[in-house]
């Protein structure tokens, strides 16, 4: 729960603790999990918190916030619509608001800057020379990023890109790869050492994730339902699912389910339209994004997950937060056969040929006639969290990354608290 102590109010207690500041422009916090996740274990290890994020539109909406014991600083960011000159103007905006934002925080012992994009250097390079140690926690490959959003390789942009990542791998101390695909782009692209760089996995909130017992209202009359958990971008395969599922509909001649897509992007109302395009609007459900307590009602009613993430670039290489989200909840998996799916599902999921629809649509309809394989595959994926894939992991190897960046190092002393008092929630 939102702390009572004001901004304006000095840090209590003793000689200062080492003091964060992770730096995010993608999403807000602390509805950025996996940030969320960092924050609160460096805080439970001792560390002082700061982070500089963009506001929220429906959510962390505070321009200053406490939020158990983290200071959150919220800057106000119009996405980018338009193609790449409005990803530059979304950019210089967070750049400027980020570097107002770190002044008022003061002098840190670490900067802990979080891509997309790969422009955070820049703050941390001025807070280095001010005596921080800079940790480079590389969410997305954004070279990877560019090509299967724009698909273009040759052009002024990519070649730029690339050289902001080649400049943000230079000026980082210690490198958190969310994988080990993005560990050895670390070391083969980015040129780092092997004992630069730490692999912290994203995990699911087990406290958010949590199973409820099913309503079959939610399938609208049909004995099954099909859900999609995530983000509707141009890369995250939104638009294969829907192919598959018209297939399944036509070539399968299966009508006994209904699909429910929960999440937003930027290709949300196209997906709608292809949707209605497909004649799919009977059978298939757009939420938008909705309250943690609706996300867990759809999931433990769902029979099977979709995760239609195309292979491309960067979709081969990275781990798909909903993989894993659907892996806690015990729902079966229908994935393309990508690397780093496999890595992280296993047997929770089955895998269609890269990219084949039509495949894709027939593992669906042989998990729905399958109820045993489904309950197995759920136990499966159950496990596989509890286990190698918990925070727990993660963790241990967060709080060595911090360890590294910061041996020989004197604790800063904290700077002078920012003025004003912050909204009450």
């Amino acid at each position: 729960m939102p702390g009572d102590a004001s901004f304006g109010e000095a840090d209590g207690g003793g000689e200062p603790g080492r003091r964060a500041l992770i730096l995010v422009e993608n999403l807000s916090v602390p509805f950025d999990r996996r940030v969320w996740q960092e924050c609160t274990t460096l805080r439970d290890a001792g560390w002082r918190v700061h982070v500089i994020c963009p506001r929220g539109e429906k959510r962390d909406t505070e321009p200053e916030a406490e939020v158990d014991g983290v200071r959150i600083h919220r800057y106000p960011l119009r996405a980018a619509t338009g193609g790449p000159a409005g990803y530059l103007r979304e950019y210089g905006s967070a750049l400027w608001h980020t570097a107002r934002l770190a002044r008022k925080v003061g002098p840190v012992d670490v900067v802990h800057a979080c891509n997309p994009p790969d422009l955070l250097f820049l703050p941390a390079l001025w807070l280095k020379r001010r005596g921080a140690r800079f940790v480079f926690d590389q969410h997305d490959l954004v070279p990877e990023l560019y090509l299967s959003r724009f698909g273009r390789g040759e052009d002024l942009l990519y070649r730029g890109v690339c050289a902001l990542e080649r400049l943000t791998y230079r000026a980082a101390d210690v490198v958190l790869a969310t994988n080990e695909s993005y560990r050895d782009v670390a070391l083969r692209r980015g040129g780092r050492r092997l004992s630069d760089v730490f692999v912290v996995r994203s995990a699911p909130d087990i406290e958010r994730f949590h199973s409820v017992p099913p309503e079959p209202e939610l399938k609208r009359g049909k004995p099954h339902l099909l859900c999609y958990l995530g983000v509707m971008g141009p890369q995250d395969g939104v638009d294969y699912a829907l192919r598959a599922l018209a297939k399944l509909r036509d070539e399968y001649a299966r009508t006994d389910w209904h699909a429910v897509f929960v999440g937003a992007g930027d290709t949300f109302e196209a997906m709608a339209e292809l949707s209605r395009r497909l004649g799919l609007t009977e059978q298939v459900e757009f939420t938008g994004r909705v309250p943690d307590a609706d996300l867990v009602r759809y999931l433990s009613t769902a029979d099977v997950c979709l995760s239609p993430d195309p292979r491309n670039p960067l979709n081969d290489v990275s781990t798909m937060n909903k993989v894993l989200e659907y892996m806690v909840m015990g729902r079966p998996i229908v994935s393309f056969d990508l690397k780093e799916a496999r890595v992280s599902a296993g047997d929770a999921a089955v895998y269609a040929p890269a990219n084949d629809e039509a495949e894709f649509a027939g593992l669906i309809a042989r998990l729905l006639d399958d109820p045993e394989k489904r309950a197995r595959m759920g136990r499966l994926g159950q496990e596989r969290i509890s286990g190698q894939l918990s925070w727990r992991n993660s963790q241990a190897s967060l709080l060595a990354a911090y360890a590294a960046a910061c041996r020989d190092r004197t604790p800063v002393a904290a700077g002078p608290a920012p003025a004003g008092k912050r909204r009450r929630r």
